[in-house]
């Protein structure tokens, strides 16, 4: 190994301890919680939320009235001339909403509230889902450094036992050469670990705006003891308020389907005699040919909709949450298994070829191939705790683990 990837390793592994000393320890959820405080999200939420209020203010807002100014027999000939027989008539409109249009369109604007509210729920939960993702893979980050410094080490007390028998000249020179290069393979092996534990680090901070030198994760990977049964009630409470506003829906064009009366009062001056009547009208629509009946039709089509479809995405959660569990639990147990038996086993198998090639019974080459054993079990756990994790956060976000903490979040 070179000089200058010597010391750039040295500098990287200090800086890497540097920067433990003064790591703050961090969960899970609180990681879920600093994304959630930061998330322009949880903001966006709130302002849609907002928006379908002032709906309902508008929505309970009644028809303006309308002031009406008419002035008849201005101009004309003969006796109609210079404003003589002039009339003007002031008046005062208003219409009447029939039908319960008012009610109505409040109802659907409430259910437009509780829409945005659910909407802004489940944006919250599909936020802490990525963030739970990015927390387990700088847990799986943390493993992969320690296998990776394992092997370091092995590889290192390999080259030593290579050395001394090539120094004994019981072993051709070619195998310190050899063993020289597996340590360089491993040490920069270490270097990419550490590499990509300081991205996977800074990952999960970027969510909250931290420095990803400045947490520490805990060791381990999370395994929870028993999964959830039950789906999210948020996507359920966002399919029922959908459902709600599309029968809302449905009463507003019904609503709309009753004819309005407008009605009148007024005064009209009368110029030729100085005197002043009352005058009064109402107005009446003849609903003889728009009833509203096609979009009422369309409101009930789009109520059915909304209804088949929630039962068909519950159906489809209740059917994937199933698999996951299943696919979960096997990847758990492919994992435990991987680090509780095969993985001691293949390294109690280069402890006895390491022996036995100090006796001189085995040849470099066995010990060689007893420590890929190793490497390529590692990459076997690396690869089932990544499936783990895909699966544990989807588990989580269709059972609504985090609801609560994103609840706790809404301003």
């Amino acid at each position: 190994m070179s000089t200058r990837l010597r010391r750039r390793l040295l500098a990287a592994a200090a800086l890497s301890l540097a920067s433990a000393a003064l790591a703050e320890p961090i969960s899970l959820d609180e990681a879920v919680n600093r994304a959630l405080a930061a998330s322009p999200l949880v903001g966006a939420g709130e302002a849609g939320v907002q928006s379908a209020e002032a709906g309902r203010t508008q929505a309970a807002v009644r028809p303006n009235p309308v002031v009406t100014v008419e002035a008849e027999d201005l101009i004309g000939t003969g006796p109609f001339d210079s404003f003589r027989q002039a009339q003007t008539t002031l008046s005062y409109a208003q219409t009447l909403e029939r039908g319960g249009k008012r009610a109505a369109r409040i109802a659907f604007a409430e259910r437009d509230i509780a829409v945005a509210q659910g909407l802004a729920r489940v944006s919250r939960l599909d936020l802490a889902q990525a963030v739970q993702r990015a927390f387990l893979d700088a847990q799986i980050a943390e493993e992969v450094v320690w296998l990776a410094e394992t092997r370091l080490a092995t590889e290192q007390a390999m080259r030593t036992e290579a050395i001394r028998r090539v120094r004994g000249y019981k072993d051709p020179l070619f195998v310190e050469t050899r063993a020289d290069a597996r340590v360089s393979e491993a040490e920069l092996a270490v270097n990419e670990a550490r590499l990509r534990r300081e991205a996977a680090r800074a990952r999960l901070t970027s969510f909250w705006g931290g420095n990803g030198a400045e947490i520490e994760v805990p060791r381990g990977i999370e395994k929870p003891a028993d999964l959830p049964e039950e789906l999210a009630g948020a996507d359920y409470d966002l399919a029922a308020a959908v459902i709600d506003q599309a029968r809302a829906a449905v009463v507003v064009e019904q609503s709309r389907g009753v004819q309005d009366y407008t009605v009148s009062g007024g005064l009209r001056h009368l110029r030729e005699t100085g005197d002043v009547a009352l005058v009064a009208g109402v107005s009446i629509p003849v609903g003889r040919f728009d009833r509203n009946q096609g979009n009422i039709a369309r409101a009930q089509a789009n109520r059915q909709r909304a209804e088949l479809q929630a039962e068909a995405e519950r159906l489809e959660r209740l059917r994937t949450l199933a698999a996951l569990r299943a696919d979960a639990e096997a990847a758990r147990m492919r994992a435990d298994g991987i680090m509780e038996n095969v993985y001691p086993k293949a390294r109690k198998t280069l402890d006895q070829v390491r022996e036995g090639y100090n006796r001189g019974g085995f040849r470099f080459s066995d010990m060689q191939d007893a420590a890929d054993a190793i490497v390529d079990v590692q990459s076997q756990w690396v690869e089932a705790m990544t499936r783990y994790r895909d699966v544990l956060s989807q588990i989580d976000r269709l059972t609504g683990r985090f609801d609560v903490l994103a609840e706790e979040t809404q301003p």
